[in-house]
């Protein structure tokens, strides 16, 4: 998916987060892994990825854009061998469950990273005298949307996931061990877990303060 995030002259322009730009970071990760070991750790499957995501106390934008991208990666790897699961696999249907809730949950995850970045360049409210910052309000907005359309994006496909992980045959296999996963697939199918309707919120809420600073004189 092609999405991309323009920048935004306010005291976070720092941060260009355009996805197929993301070679900038992806340059800096293959040139540290270039100061490694060549019989260091080599990062090949899904489960490896998902092992290089990890959450900051304080989540700076470099730091959720770093996790964007281990994540995209484990989306388009290929599993592991089910003995190197992170659950206890021990027949064909157990596996085939493991897989859809790992799918579910890295697409969760991806959701809750750009939601995450949006949050850092949405403007819920417009006061007046942010009017001298009109421009770099409205450019920070069309970041923030562009990243709340990516998470809808996501969202839709972790919702898929989850239905498949929920089949009536799966309904008396459980994996303990991602017990987590789980209870998302459950929350999901309730509809207790809905992204669609924190987005879609979210995005309400961003039309508003851009129609008022789009009413500010300039």
């Amino acid at each position: 998916m092609e999405t991309g995030i323009k920048h935004a002259d306010n005291e976070i322009g720092r941060y260009v987060f355009i996805k197929k730009n993301l070679k900038i970071i992806v340059f800096g990760i293959v040139l540290a892994s270039s100061l490694v070991p060549l019989n260091a750790y080599y990062v090949t499957y899904k489960e490896q990825y998902y092992r290089l995501f990890h959450l900051h106390l304080i989540q700076y934008p470099d730091d959720t854009m770093e996790n964007i991208y281990w994540l995209e990666k484990a989306i388009k790897a290929d599993f592991a061998n089910p003995l190197y699961a992170l659950a206890l696999i021990e027949n064909e249907t157990q596996w085939e469950k493991y897989r859809y809730l790992f799918n579910m949950h890295i697409n969760l995850k991806l959701i809750e990273q750009y939601l995450f970045l949006g949050n850092k360049w949405n403007k819920r409210k417009a006061y007046f005298y942010n009017a001298p910052w009109k421009k770099q309000n409205l450019e920070s907005l069309e970041t923030a949307e562009t990243c709340y359309r990516a998470a809808l994006h996501y969202w839709d496909a972790a919702a898929g996931w989850a239905e498949k992980a929920r089949e009536k045959r799966f309904y008396f296999i459980n994996l303990p061990r991602v017990q987590f996963w789980e209870d998302e697939a459950l929350r999901i199918e309730t509809g207790e877990l809905n992204y669609r309707k924190t987005i879609s919120r979210e995005l309400a809420l961003l039309q508003k303060a851009r129609e008022r600073f789009q009413s500010m004189p300039d």
